[in-house]
């Protein structure tokens, strides 16, 4: 693809960047036949290579109007058009500078502000979204049919062992995760202390950063990058393996600071060694001895949902149903395993809608096989599920504790 964007804009490192991810595209349009929004709406504006068009035209005006940013909204951030893209197109990349130029030039009503900031100021902070579930379970009878889908039933946490094994690797707790399901890294714990490793739970870290990176407040990301790194760094020093991630989306955030903070001196160094040593937790577990669990699964029939931050964004497609199988489980078929859920962060609150639709084909696709239960790798995708399931919603590491 051909740009002209302005040398004086060029001198800004994202447009830069963007650029660049421009001219890999070459117009073949193989991203709208795997596009879940295309395949929704129809429109060619709400495809990435609509997208990508928009974007490119922002970039080379300095312009941009509602329509441009409803269409860039409207994007899940799936990915699932990079695995198809035979050019290496970043899309993902693409669409988070696009996003952050649109709200500059094209800005949002003052609710929409409010919305924004509201989400950033509660969701990512662990103690502050406790006592806002607290008071929608409250007030739960009063809200309306949609929203009390969205609010996820309290569940008690179960006991994380405490070990001391050779093998050290820390994890992280994340925001939504401790208080949505939080028996998913106690169950990753006991898991790996089976196997001789030790997870540690580094104090002082918090959300990974997405949901800021998501809603275009990338300083507020970087600034919980850095928080993490600090907080991970005297653990990486004194010999901890990996950093584990049981939430798919985490991980692929984690993996990525690296990348983000490649020009902040103080922290670029420690930024790559720390995605370096990230990895997912069937990224560690498929390369791990699973004899003791080999027949755990006993031919339980499993449906498993491929989260878009673990097939699209960490290209580990297939490494969770592998293990599932190793472990003897009966995975049951998906049609069209690729489109995303509808979860995607914030989308179920932005864009609830769309976000519906997605479920309700999720969901269809997934119990059409009569599975026992329903398998995923992200909170959000799993607490998204759940919400509107008739089949019991688990993280995946859940099911190599079954008795």
């Amino acid at each position: 693809m051909q740009t002209s964007i302005p040398l004086q804009s060029l001198s800004h490192p994202d447009i830069a960047e963007a650029n660049e991810i421009l001219r890999t595209c070459v117009h073949c349009g193989f991203c709208m036949a795997t596009c879940p929004t295309y395949q929704l709406l129809g429109s060619e504006l709400d495809s990435p290579r609509g997208r990508i068009y928009l974007i490119k035209e922002m970039l080379e005006t300095e312009q941009a109007s509602d329509k441009t940013r409803l269409h860039l909204d409207r994007c899940l951030t799936c990915r699932s058009c990079e695995t198809t893209c035979p050019s290496g197109v970043r899309y993902g990349r693409l669409i988070d500078i696009g996003r952050e130029m649109v709200e500059k030039l094209a800005p949002r009503s003052l609710y929409q502000k409010l919305l924004r900031k509201t989400m950033l100021a509660v969701i990512p902070y662990t103690a502050r979204m406790s006592v806002a579930l607290a008071l929608a379970r409250v007030f739960r009878p009063l809200l309306p049919a949609e929203l009390k889908k969205k609010i996820p039933a309290k569940q008690a946490a179960t006991l994380t062992p405490v070990t001391s094994h050779a093998r050290r690797m820390l994890v992280l707790e994340g925001c939504v995760q401790p208080l949505g399901t939080p028996n998913t890294n106690a169950a990753a714990a006991r898991v790996l202390d089976r196997l001789g490793i030790s997870l540690v739970n580094a104090q002082d870290t918090g959300c990974c950063g997405a949901l800021n990176q998501h809603l275009s407040d990338s300083e507020g990301a970087r600034a919980m990058m850095r928080r993490n790194i600090d907080a991970w760094w005297p653990h990486v020093e004194s010999g901890a393996e990996a950093i584990v991630m049981t939430a798919s989306g985490c991980g692929l955030m984690v993996k990525d600071y690296g990348h983000a903070l490649k020009d902040d001196a103080d922290y670029a160094d420690k930024a790559a060694r720390i995605s370096a040593l990230t990895r997912d937790l069937s990224e560690l577990l498929s390369r791990e001895n699973l004899d003791a669990f080999a027949h755990i699964g006993q031919g339980m029939r499993v449906a498993y949902q491929s989260s878009c931050t673990l097939q699209h964004g960490q290209k580990l497609g297939g490494t969770v149903e592998a293990i599932l199988r190793r472990c003897g489980y009966e995975l049951t078929p998906v049609a069209d395993s690729h489109l995303c859920c509808g979860a995607a962060g914030s989308y179920t609150l932005l864009q609830a809608k769309l976000s519906r639709q997605l479920l309700e084909n999720k969901l269809a696709a997934l119990q059409n096989g009569k599975p026992e239960v329903i398998a995923s790798a992200n909170v959000g995708c799993q607490m998204h599920l759940a919400s509107a399931s008739d089949v019991p919603v688990k993280h995946w590491i859940e099911l190599l504790e079954q008795s």
